[in-house]
């Protein structure tokens, strides 16, 4: 998807039409929960809470073309929380990177789906799953960018538990050490990890303050709120020659009533009985 752009390189396709990108966001949630129910696989909870970021970024701020998936120029994404991959698989099927009857092997013998992101599938940049690895990989990306003169721009999509790694805070110093205004990092912060409540394993408040001193420019914004997240990504970087974090507050399980906030969402998947339930809680 090549989007239009206005002089500044801004994105003009779809402006002020949020309503599309909710119909995908509710797109990506259906997809991720066939998926994972058919493969009988985990990380629903962590697929749902990022889908209104996944939307908004693949409508237009991401300067991607599906027909040309290794473009040099084009912006890279990698998703440091290769858990969710599901959810970034649901996009890519969306925005035509691969067929979507891809989705009906996910996580089965013979699938072209694997659990977890895989740079084998079409759209992934980079193999993730291991916590941490994303924002130290998405740093380098963004200082080799720089060495070649390029002006593509490299995302990274964080969950909160990558924030209690060693290497993700060595990323952070290194990044801001260097001045890579082309790096953007995104938190799905929805405080729920795998085996409890952030605040249960290891608090990260006040964490817009400790990324501000680390030297990045930060923005907190409702990671449900399209026009919200919309207006947030129009105005990157936030500040010359400093990385840009976006702190997106969200909601694990984000649709689905009985999931939200649950620790038992991250590892479940949808049975017979709920599956219909669930759709039909997000409109589908």
């Amino acid at each position: 998807m090549t989007s239009p752009r206005d002089e500044n390189g801004r994105s003009k396709s779809g402006a002020g039409q949020p309503d599309l990108r909710r119909e995908l966001a509710a797109d990506i949630r259906a997809h991720c929960m066939r998926m994972t129910h058919r493969g009988q696989s985990g990380h629903l909870g962590s697929m749902l809470s990022l889908a209104d970021i996944l939307a908004v970024l693949y409508s237009g701020v991401l300067r991607i073309d599906p027909q040309r998936p290794d473009d040099p120029d084009r912006d890279r994404l990698i998703l440091g929380k290769g858990h969710a991959g599901a959810a970034l698989y649901a996009v890519l099927g969306e925005r035509g990177f691969f067929p979507k009857e891809w989705y009906e092997g996910y996580y089965r013998d013979g699938g072209k789906l694997m659990g977890h992101a895989s740079h084998h599938v079409p759209g992934v940049e980079f193999s993730t799953g291991s916590l941490g690895h994303g924002l130290s990989v998405a740093v380098g990306m963004a200082l080799a960018a720089r060495h070649d003169g390029r002006k593509h721009r490299v995302f990274c999509l964080v969950s909160d538990g990558d924030c209690n790694e060693g290497s993700t805070w060595e990323a952070i110093m290194f990044a801001a050490r260097h001045g890579l205004d082309n790096l953007v990092a995104i938190v799905d912060y929805n405080r729920v990890q795998a085996l409890g409540a952030m605040e249960e394993v290891i608090e990260m408040e006040p964490f817009a303050e400790k990324l501000r001193a680390f030297g990045w420019a930060t923005q907190t914004v409702d990671g449900h709120d399209i026009s919200a997240l919309e207006a947030t990504f129009e105005t990157l970087p936030f500040a010359p020659g400093r990385p840009s974090w976006v702190l997106a507050r969200t909601v694990k399980g984000k649709g689905v009533s009985w999931l939200e906030n649950t620790v038992a969402s991250h590892y479940g998947a949808l049975n017979d009985e709920q599956l219909p339930r669930a759709l039909a809680e997000i409109g589908r």
